[in-house]
């Protein structure tokens, strides 16, 4: 249960702009904001003083979606600390923070414009890049290797609560209380890995959350970061490489060769030492993410075909109690790859 009487309202953009200034991010000159899109979690403005652009970002209380979603604010400081890690071995895979302060509940960000495309908005359009799917998954098996079994970052990202508002609780307990007959194999997946401690999990490793350029990847949107169960993010990467091959039907071969590329870029980086089961984790995880970005707090917004929809839920239904997953994420691909060719048929 979020306590809402401690969660601290949204500051103004002027106030930000003023606190900016005192810190010397931005001059005494004008200053001009636009708000960028961020999602449902957060405001997010892009300053323009000059030459200079500053990126600021501020977590919201209640979530911008349908159902009732609150979060604790203090999530913008571990996002902060996921960049910060992160830029210790990869500087190049997320933006420089320019100002940050606890008691100012933002932070500001190097601006990423030109020579930058977001990897969702690529795919949306049909743009199928393999190199990209590889660097995606290289980079999140590079930062769970890296991070696995790190205690100091045990105790630094023992966010479990934050994991439980933001993921658990509005993905797969919500979900499986909407699906009666499914919701047993829910809570048990849901009591399981918030159990589990092997890594640092980004928690929304997503194209949305993915900026492309030529020779280089950027990963944003780093507040749900969590100490925990790495098949979570790499479900929920796989999972909106899934969702893309059913928007698009006809090509869906190629975005599910996008599935391969990512996952097998992700386990060349982890390393078969700390893989273990990871396939089967992540492929149960993968079929029941699929039904809550269908039917969760935060569906997609571009599956607008009940058809499609119905797919979904039908195929994860069928699939989950029984012994697909198993066989792991190639299983689940193939199967998905099936039920999308005769979904276009008909």
């Amino acid at each position: 249960m979020v306590d809402r009487g401690k969660m601290s309202e949204p500051r103004p953009i002027a106030e930000i702009i003023e606190r900016l200034r005192g810190a010397g991010v931005l001059g005494r000159g004008e200053v001009t904001s636009r708000p960028l899109s961020g999602g449902v979690s957060c405001d997010i403005w892009l300053l323009e003083a000059g030459a200079r652009c500053v990126v600021v970002k501020q977590a919201l209380p209640k979530l911008r979606v349908k159902d009732e979603w609150y979060a604790d604010v203090g999530r913008n400081a571990t996002e902060q600390a996921f960049i910060r890690y992160v830029a210790g071995f990869r500087p190049d895979a997320v933006p420089r923070i320019l100002h940050a302060d606890s008691e100012d509940g933002f932070f500001a960000m190097e601006y990423l414009g030109d020579g930058f495309e977001n990897w969702k908005a690529q795919m949306l359009v049909g743009r199928v890049d393999p190199e990209t799917a590889g660097r995606a998954g290289a980079l999140l098996g590079e930062i769970h290797r890296r991070s696995w079994a790190d205690g100091n970052l045990r105790v630094s990202f023992d966010t479990t609560a934050n994991f439980h508002q933001l993921r658990t609780e509005s993905y797969l307990l919500t979900t499986g209380a909407r699906h009666p007959a499914l919701r047993e194999l829910f809570e048990a997946e849901a009591a399981r890995m918030e159990a589990t401690r092997l890594c640092l999990v980004h928690g929304d490793y997503s194209p949305k959350n993915i900026l492309v350029a030529v020779d280089r990847i950027v990963l944003l949107d780093c507040e749900v970061a969590w100490f925990g169960e790495p098949a979570f993010d790499v479900a929920f990467l796989l999972n909106h490489l899934h969702l893309k091959a059913l928007h698009h039907g006809a090509i869906c071969g190629a975005f599910l060769g996008l599935v391969a590329d990512a996952w097998a870029a992700y386990r060349d980086a982890l390393g078969s030492a700390l893989l273990g089961d990871m396939d089967r984790r992540a492929a149960r995880q993968l079929l029941m993410q699929m039904l809550a970005r269908v039917d969760g707090k935060s569906p997609v917004e571009y599956l607008t075909d009940e058809e499609k929809r119905d797919a979904v839920r039908a195929f994860v239904t069928r699939h989950l109690p029984g012994a697909l997953w198993h066989s792991g994420i190639s299983a689940v691909s193939s199967a998905w790859g099936e039920m999308v060719s005769t979904l276009t048929r008909i």
